[in-house]
């Protein structure tokens, strides 16, 4: 996972950043406030953000949540010394996945990390219809018993049904097999994925040739159904 910190103290950011990479995370460049903050989400996409409520600048961390809540949908762990009674009221309302109290120990982090991450995942599940995958902005976790595997969705090249299954099909040769309905999880999917059948999903990204019966994507052909045809041509601005 790759993973924000939101520390105005550097010492206590680059500590941090140091702990989740040596637990196995990719932490990515610690930011100090709110609008560098916003420009790092912006750039690297973070699964979860580990934010300090006291942040220098007019803007604070509880402000940046409602921010996150609003636009981006990341998971967030608060860091906390301690806050006052107001400040506690307004943390209560954006609803954060956890709470790390300063100091804490690497046991500590790596807990709230995978706890509210599992919480998370499971949230998103309820609302998708208890399927074993969670879409995350540029990535779906695919749930495996105590698990969730990442897949970008840039490297998925199909989706495949098979019967209350459905495969992913990736760029480096790996398939992955998730429960769930293949419509409901397309509906979910951004723009550049399209259903050409019944069964399958692509996504356009990888499309090397068409015709009216099929899709190329590789050494696989992936066939259109007639009731797909139309659109799908339509897409890909086929005359």
């Amino acid at each position: 996972m790759k993973i924000l910190v939101v520390e105005d103290e550097m010492i206590i950011a680059d500590n941090i950043c140091m702990i989740l990479e040596d637990i196995g995370y990719e932490a990515v460049e610690p930011a100090i406030n709110y609008p560098e903050a916003i420009e790092t989400i912006e750039a690297e996409n973070p699964d979860l953000i580990i934010l300090d409520i006291q942040l220098a600048g007019k803007l604070d961390g509880v402000d940046l949540a409602q921010t996150i809540n609003k636009d981006y949908k990341i998971p967030f762990i608060f860091l906390t010394s301690n806050s006052d009674s107001q400040t506690l009221e307004r943390v209560k309302k954006v609803n954060p996945h956890a709470f790390l109290v300063k100091p804490f120990k690497k046991e500590d982090l790596y807990s709230s990390i995978e706890l509210s991450m599992h919480s998370y995942m499971q949230n998103q599940q309820n609302k998708a219809g208890q399927e074993d995958v969670s879409l995350i902005k540029d990535a779906i976790f695919v749930k495996d018993k105590n698990l969730f595997h990442k897949i970008k969705l840039e490297s998925i090249r199909f989706l495949k049904s098979e019967h209350v299954y459905v495969e992913v099909y990736t760029v480096d040769d790996k398939k992955y097999l998730i429960r769930g309905s293949l419509s409901r999880l397309s509906d979910r999917l951004p723009a550049n994925f399209y259903q050409t059948h019944r069964s399958f999903t692509i996504n356009l990204d990888h499309m090397d040739a068409i015709n009216s019966a099929y899709v190329i994507i590789g050494d696989d052909r992936v066939p259109i159904g007639k009731n797909y045809r139309e659109e799908l041509l339509s897409r890909i601005r086929i005359e």
